[in-house]
């Protein structure tokens, strides 16, 4: 989800440490989807430090299904036709929900990054669960343009630096003509005077990530 550095696990032991440290749980929006997520964050996030021995490692995102998440998850869900056929970009996929949904709806060919190699490790388990094809990736796609017709940015807005320098290419990339759709629960650093809601939801979610038990949210487009 958010920023972090990549470690020198192997995948395999990442794919080892996700599988023993999660289980398979459908997110409240999305039932069809199954995912593998975290029950409590704390006990995670401890275990992530610990058993790898990498102190310092980005709290684990890819571990839970996030508001904006969801969101932009369940709109592609209920509206196919919007990735039906179409090459689409999951960005900063954390577990890959997004991802996993735009391929079920029918796009041709859906990537998912994220900087976070513990987040690729998740979207290619959680994709193989669901039977879909993504194709993850390593790396930070802010200023890229690969012809993407369709992105999808979920729960980017966290941090500033980052929320603004997303906004601005995602902004640059509608404007060529890609449709780019944004799932925020309204948070602090996402520019609601530069896009307009197409739709919200009640999401369910953990107290110990977010302010409430039910969080509204929409999905946005730029204006």
């Amino acid at each position: 989800m958010r920023s972090g550095q990549p470690t020198g696990s192997p995948p395999n032991a990442r794919r080892d440490f996700i599988l023993a440290n999660t289980r398979l749980i459908a997110p409240p929006l999305t039932p069809t989807i199954r995912l593998w997520l975290a029950d409590e964050a704390v006990p995670l996030w401890k275990k992530t430090e610990e058993e790898l021995g990498a102190m310092g490692l980005p709290p684990p995102f890819w571990a839970f299904a996030w508001a904006g998440g969801q969101a932009l998850a369940r709109y592609v869900l209920d509206n196919p036709a919007l990735v039906r056929a179409k090459r689409a970009l999951d960005f900063a996929s954390g577990s890959g929900l997004v991802a996993i949904a735009a391929a079920s709806s029918g796009a041709s060919a859906v990537e998912a990054s994220d900087i976070d190699p513990f987040a690729v490790a998740a979207i290619e388990a959680n994709a193989a669960e669901n039977g879909v094809s993504v194709a993850p990736r390593l790396e930070n796609l802010i200023g890229a343009d690969e012809g993407w017709e369709v992105v999808l940015a979920g729960d980017v807005a966290y941090e500033r630096d980052f929320a603004e320098a997303a906004a601005e290419w995602l902004k640059r990339l509608g404007r060529r003509g890609a449709t780019v759709l944004v799932g925020d629960p309204r948070r602090a650093y996402l520019p609601l005077d530069r896009l307009e809601c197409m739709v919200e939801y009640s999401v369910p979610v953990t107290r110990e990530l977010e302010d409430s038990e039910i969080k509204r949210t929409g999905v946005f487009r730029f204006r």
